[in-house]
């Protein structure tokens, strides 16, 4: 069937032990870290055998991704990624990483002189291993949990970490850049967030490709927040349309806590997120905005989970999709309550809007619920940009590509409004317009 990734469990040479044995040697990694690839390579080498969850996996066809053409890269590329989301003293840190290597990571002092932690993964787990081996793939991203997972977990190149101690306020966004330079190269990137008690901050992540060659991210998310804490999450997703982008990513929220989250998916030719939030303790909240538009041959597909394990707590999905072409976009949604988690309330939407008719839009929400004392809807529309409309537009003036782009913006102008940053929505509308081919 179209989920498997192979059939035989020969790996490529190019992920295989001699290479994962390589990359440890290549980056002087400790025996922990030596052991913590190897472990996940024979999961790895395990999973191949097994077929992916039926139900997330079926509609995504993953046939066209051949792992054996990317590798991981050596070094770096020279390329310059001007940030699409502010100028650099509205950050208050930020890191980039290129073919899966850190090339620039800045703090502001005043904030270093606070406890904050922000750098690359690598680097951090040697300076600071004892808060971050008991976060690190063990309780939201696991290395086990399919072949992708243990795919990244062997092969990881880096990625950026941000820990803020507990009761810290940390008021400007910080900026995190992964960007790919070279045709046939892989990043393996891991984002991994800790918020401890009380305290708050905002990361702004962005991935671009500075080539028009095929490219390979296989990533993971985690995001990890204390009792109180408060972080704004901001993914936007930009590949070309030639790169391959898998993703698992986890949020996790104690008492009291609040996460909101925004996904961007723009670019890659073949996108799969699978995107869990865990509400855990007592009033946790979580808000969760996506925004996607594909155009040509995109597949762009999302699995999102809100798992509610504590009573009290709220969860709010918002995506918004156009499609064009010959595009297609899957999400698949569930709402699950345990059975201890009374008094929960969760929402999840997912709205579609059609630019052609050829493009596809495949939108299920589910609900499991094992509590007797809840609120749980959800819904999905699709439909298409109303003729009716357009003509109104054009009709005092308005061409039709710019009335279109009016259309798309009041689409989507219900996310927009949940976002606080001004440069995330004036990158989401910049997108829509070179979408929309407005300007060429």
């Amino acid at each position: 069937m179209s989920a498997t990734l192979a059939e035989e469990q020969t790996l490529p040479a190019t992920f295989d032990e001699a290479a994962c044995e390589a990359l440890i040697t290549q980056r002087g990694e400790s025996e922990t870290e030596a052991q913590r690839r190897r472990s996940a390579l024979r999961n790895y080498e395990s999973l191949q055998a097994q077929e992916l969850d039926p139900e997330e996996w079926r509609r995504v066809e993953l046939r066209p991704l051949k792992p054996e053409n990317f590798s991981v890269s050596k070094q770096a590329g020279q390329a310059d990624f001007a940030t699409r989301l502010g100028s650099s003293d509205e950050f208050g840190g930020r890191a980039v990483h290129v073919d899966g290597h850190a090339t620039e990571i800045s703090l502001d002092p005043e904030l270093a002189e606070q406890g904050v932690i922000f750098g690359d993964l690598h680097t951090v787990m040697r300076q600071h291993g004892d808060l971050l081996e008991p976060h690190f793939m063990t309780h939201a991203v696991k290395a086990e949990t399919d072949r992708f997972t243990a795919w990244h977990a062997a092969f990881v190149t880096g990625g950026t970490v941000l820990y803020v101690p507990k009761g810290v306020q940390v008021e400007k966004p910080l900026h995190s850049l992964i960007g790919l330079t070279q045709g046939g190269a892989a990043d393996f990137s891991h984002t991994l967030v800790i918020l401890e008690d009380g305290a708050s901050a905002a990361l702004l992540e962005e991935t671009a490709s500075s080539t028009e060659e095929p490219g390979l991210h296989v990533g993971a998310v985690e995001l990890i927040l204390g009792k109180e804490a408060r972080l704004r999450y901001v993914q936007l997703q930009n590949w070309n349309t030639k790169t391959f982008h898998l993703a698992h990513q986890v949020g996790r929220v104690e008492r009291d806590a609040n996460l909101q989250w925004t996904v961007g998916g723009l670019g890659s030719r073949l996108a799969h997120v699978h995107q869990d939030v865990h509400l855990d303790g007592r009033g946790a909240h979580a808000e969760v905005n996506g925004v996607t538009f594909s155009t040509n041959r995109q597949q762009l597909s999302y699995y999102t989970e809100q798992n509610h394990n504590a009573p009290d707590t709220t969860s709010d999905l918002l995506y918004k999709t156009v499609l064009r072409d010959k595009s297609k976009v899957v999400w698949r949604g569930m709402i699950k309550v345990e059975k201890e988690a009374q008094r929960t309330d969760g929402y999840q939407r997912c709205d579609s809007l059609m630019l052609s008719d050829t493009a596809r839009s495949d939108s299920i929400p589910g609900l499991e619920i094992e509590a007797d004392d809840v609120r749980c809807t959800h819904g999905a529309t699709t439909g298409k940009v109303d003729e009716e409309q357009i003509f109104y537009c054009m009709s005092r003036g308005v061409g039709r590509s710019e009335a279109m782009h009016m259309i798309v913006e009041g689409f989507f102008q219900h996310i927009y409004d949940r976002i606080p940053v001004e440069a995330v929505r004036e990158v989401l509308d910049d997108a829509v317009q070179k979408k929309l081919g407005i300007g060429e």
